[in-house]
């Protein structure tokens, strides 16, 4: 066989170059299969693929996969590891840093998030995501003050920022403004008057301002739309039996501690409300 190679001036394959050959082709069937996996919801097995793809090259695409994968296995630390990486290499990257602050928020560490926040906004302080997001990271730390300022911030630079408003309309009630928490759930209802958060939103805004009887046909539009809401059926009990109406109440309350009690003592992950309230929120368009 050499003797042909030298003959047809052939070169004879010397074993670094082999090695290398198989090692691109390792690598490019180790993506494959990793992104095959990963659209098909086996994340375990494409956290494997992308690191054993990593262990031939360093490849910022591949770093990209794994932390998608890593979040859809619940390993929150190693996705943002991976994120981390990637900021690393492209510190200019603004998206990359959004995606750091969700997996921040996911994770509840919320000065990770604040910071990831901080350098987006850094990047680009038109970024009304980021904006949105550093209001969640003050929430987190108790900032309400500041929270709401960024919220509004955010408004101004996405006018139709449904998920700010809701926020803003919700960390306003908190605080004891249900005036101002009203002009945001009036503005979403106008917007969105089929979204059980914003009906939620107006609900208690209402029961806040004394407006019980307006509060009680909102939590029904609420449970209208999702019979699996427990909070709402637990509100509206309360707010009936303070009305009186002790035998609708009593059922409300009892309605509500059925979907939120779990028959199996632990055995399922999560309750009726839990899950369907998931179901709900996938469906939901608006991402409200």
């Amino acid at each position: 066989m050499n003797f042909f190679k030298a003959l047809f001036g052939g070169k004879e394959e010397k074993p670094e170059e082999k090695k290398k050959e198989d090692e691109a082709k390792n690598f490019d069937v180790l993506k494959y299969d990793g992104v095959r996996a990963l659209r098909s919801g086996q994340a375990d097995y494409a956290i494997r693929c992308f690191t054993h793809a990593l262990g031939i090259k360093e490849d910022l695409e591949i770093r990209d996969y794994l932390s998608q994968a890593c979040i859809r296995a619940d390993l929150l630390p190693e996705a943002y590891d991976n994120l981390l990486k990637i900021a690393e290499a492209q510190p200019d990257n603004q998206q990359v840093f959004v995606r750091m602050a969700n997996v921040a928020y996911m994770m509840e560490d919320y000065t990770a998030m604040a910071d990831a926040c901080e350098k987006a906004i850094l990047i680009d302080a038109g970024n009304a995501e980021a904006t949105y997001l550093y209001a969640k990271a003050c929430i987190g730390h108790g900032d309400t003050t500041n929270a709401v300022a960024l919220l509004t911030k955010a408004i101004s630079l996405k006018p139709d920022y449904g998920e700010a408003y809701l926020l803003r309309g919700e960390t306003l009630l908190k605080d004891g403004d249900a005036e101002g928490a009203a002009e945001d759930a009036d503005h979403l209802l106008a917007a969105y008057p089929e979204s059980e958060d914003v009906l939620m939103l107006k609900a208690r805004v209402c029961r806040a301002k004394g407006d019980t009887g307006e509060a009680i046909g909102y939590y029904g539009k609420v449970t209208d739309l999702n019979p699996f809401h427990a909070d709402a059926y637990r509100e509206r009990g309360e707010l009936r039996m303070a009305t009186g109406d002790e035998a609708d109440g009593r059922d409300d309350i009892r309605h509500a501690e059925e979907l939120t009690s779990n028959p199996d003592d632990g055995a399922n992950d999560g309750n009726i409300e839990k899950k369907v309230n998931e179901a709900y929120k996938n469906v939901n368009p608006l991402g409200l």
